[in-house]
């Protein structure tokens, strides 16, 4: 069975951090570029960060540039989001997701996590 499974959301103070972590099973992670969504209600899903398959190539939108990282440990299956110094408006859903291509339009990934909320309080 084909799934991405999120978990490290949380409440946490203006300032803080949280660790996001995607784990993949029923597909090899490594194949595949990964990207990090999140959506508020009544907004589209917007991408975040994403990070190509071999390379160290990575995209972040300018939002989160400085304070989010993405990781992948590809011998673990997994993919991970350090957010640090956390902000009232990065309150969201996020989603972890593997794609074919290293963009941040939703459509050009297949695999989607169910998503975990991430609350930060001002």
């Amino acid at each position: 069975q084909v799934q991405l499974v999120e978990s490290g959301g949380g409440l946490v103070q203006s300032g803080g951090s949280l660790r996001l972590s995607c784990a993949a099973s029923g597909f090899t992670l490594e194949h595949y570029a990964i990207g990090w969504f999140r959506q508020v209600p009544g907004k589209g899903r917007e991408g975040v960060s994403c990070k190509t398959r071999h390379t160290e190539f990575t995209y972040y939108v300018d939002s989160v540039k400085g304070r989010f990282t993405i990781s992948r440990d590809n011998a673990k299956n997994m993919m991970y989001l350090q957010m640090n110094n956390l902000k009232p408006e990065d309150t969201a859903v996020y989603t972890c997701a593997g794609g074919f291509r290293v963009t941040t339009d939703p459509m050009d990934y297949g695999y989607w996590g169910q998503g975990t909320q991430v609350t930060v309080s001002s």
